[in-house]
């Protein structure tokens, strides 16, 4: 027998199929555009998601021949679908950097009260979670909002479409801000102020929950056999980080994709006000009665394709007749050293540990005689310069990282390896598969198929490669570096407020004339 995982990523969907030991077999991925109707504005078409995943799924069930028997789903955060009464998709899913409802967030979380939605929730206010993306909804397409029957996650939407009463694992529901972390319920009184009756969402189960046995014509349409089950699985990054085998405290996975994340596991919910201060979440692990948190950089990814599309032309073009990959390219031509600029990596909204929507990104120290390569490994640092930032804020509140587990497609470059880890100063290691998302739900499959234990499972399917240790002179220049880095964003911001009160008052005198 062999599982399947499927992740629902924010550019692309991947299939996986796993034999009973954790060896992959077979791999299939679509990719799908983010589109942006408005500026601010970032949605997908959940339609031509859901036919992608449905497309992977088929495409990898038929590269082996050793039949499926379970699937796990992981799915990327807070985008929801308003889904009407006959299956019909009533808008498109708002992704996770949409800032559409940025100016919705502080005077309903004031109202509602911060603090006491933080411990219900375990998280802090931010336009890219579920609940605003809801009263955005409600406030400016009131027909959409009222005529849905259902708003679904992309996990819960996917189950739906393969014929089951759709569920949600309490990971994915813990990112939408609606839901009790320590309750594991959907929170009523954040639903009544939204007035959002809890039927109109998916019924919330522990991963690994077995969702339903999928219908032998929909089985027959994807190439599967009779029989197969469909397991919750929920947020792709603990998904992940179970793939990486992160089951105890003190390693975290490190994810390198659209959005850069870390993410460890504990053994109780931490609702710290010193988590709370720098905007680091508690909700449920993948793992009964683990939790966990994410340190995240909503820009992450998208800066090196944001560098490829717009100054990797000859790299496109060659990797275009040489059939190897034009971000190996890039990379290859990047700086060796670090470079002495420094760059705010916000090219979309922030993510932890600030939740700033509004400063844009920075590149500091640019010189006649500064190299394109300076520039990309500058982008690159800057990244990792925030993901070190908040590495430090989750060690002041006692939870300490000593070990980082490399996944997603970053992780196949030793040379962007290698960096994080001598920003980071502290060893990155390496797996055998690095499509950790599609592995961890596998697994989670599996688990639920033969009754073996998750954690027992992580010793044969988890399998390390090699530790890439931080370089002990590239490392003390990068200590230097994070201490400038530390005053980049109070700066910057404050600068910037400057810009946007100076440009508010041209712009009212104009209009007084």
């Amino acid at each position: 027998m062999s599982y399947l995982g499927i992740d629902i990523g924010t550019t692309g969907c991947k299939a996986g199929v796993f034999d009973g030991r954790g060896r992959l077999l077979a791999l299939a991925y679509r990719e799908y555009p983010v589109l942006a109707p408005e500026p601010g504005w970032a949605e997908l078409d959940s339609a031509r998601v859901i036919d992608a995943c449905l497309d992977a799924i088929r495409e990898a069930a038929a590269a082996t021949d050793d039949p499926v028997a379970g699937v796990g789903v992981s799915s990327q955060g807070e985008a929801f679908t308003p889904v009407a009464k006959d299956g019909r998709l009533l808008g498109g899913a708002m992704v996770s950097s949409d800032a559409r409802a940025a100016s919705l967030v502080g005077p309903w979380s004031e109202r509602f009260g911060n603090e006491r939605l933080y411990q219900i929730t375990g998280h802090t206010p931010h336009p890219l979670f579920t609940l605003y993306k809801l009263l955005w909804l409600r406030q400016h397409q009131p027909d959409v909002f009222a005529g849905a029957d259902k708003f679904y996650c992309f996990e819960d939407l996917l189950h739906a479409r393969l014929g089951l009463e759709p569920a949600i694992a309490w990971p994915l529901a813990g990112r939408t801000m609606l839901f009790d972390v320590r309750l594991h319920r959907w929170a009523p009184e954040i639903l009544a102020e939204l007035d959002l009756d809890a039927e109109r969402l998916a019924r919330p189960v522990a991963s690994g929950t077995v969702v339903g046995t999928i219908p032998a014509a929909i089985a027959w349409e994807l190439g599967l056999p009779e029989g197969v089950k469909v397991v919750a699985g929920g947020h792709d990054q603990p998904c992940g980080a179970l793939g990486a085998g992160v089951v105890t405290p003190g390693v975290a996975m490190y994810a390198t994709g659209t959005v850069e994340c870390i993410c460890p596991a504990f053994e109780s919910p931490i609702l710290d006000d010193r988590l709370r201060r720098g905007n680091l979440c508690t909700y449920d692990y993948t793992l009964p009665g683990m939790y966990t948190t994410v340190l995240y950089s909503l820009t992450g990814g998208n800066l090196l394709q944001w560098f490829r599309n717009q100054w990797g032309q000859s790299e496109i073009r060659e990797a275009e007749a040489s059939g190897r990959n034009a971000y190996d390219l890039l990379l290859g031509a990047m700086a060796d050293e670090p470079t002495d600029l420094l760059v705010l990596p916000y090219f979309t909204p922030s993510g932890t540990p600030y939740f700033d929507a509004d400063l844009p990104g920075a590149i500091l120290g640019l010189r006649m005689a500064t190299t394109r390569g300076q520039v990309l490994r500058a982008m690159l640092e800057g990244v990792a310069m925030e993901m070190r930032l908040n590495v430090d804020l989750l060690e002041q509140a006692g939870l300490a990282i000593d070990e980082f587990r490399a996944i997603g497609g970053g992780a196949n470059s030793r040379v962007l390896t290698q960096l994080k880890a001598d920003v980071l100063g502290r060893p990155i290691t390496t797996l055998a598969v690095t499509e950790a998302g599609c592995l961890g739900v596998a697994m989670l499959a599996c688990a639920a198929v033969t009754g073996a234990p998750p954690r027992e499972l992580v010793d044969t399917w988890v399998e390390t490669r090699d530790a890439v240790e931080p370089d002990p002179a590239r490392a003390a220049r990068y200590d230097e570096k994070f201490d400038q880095y530390k005053d980049l964003y109070p700066a910057l911001r404050t600068c910037w407020q400057r810009v946007v009160k100076s440009g508010k008052r041209r712009a009212e005198s104009g209009n007084d004339q």
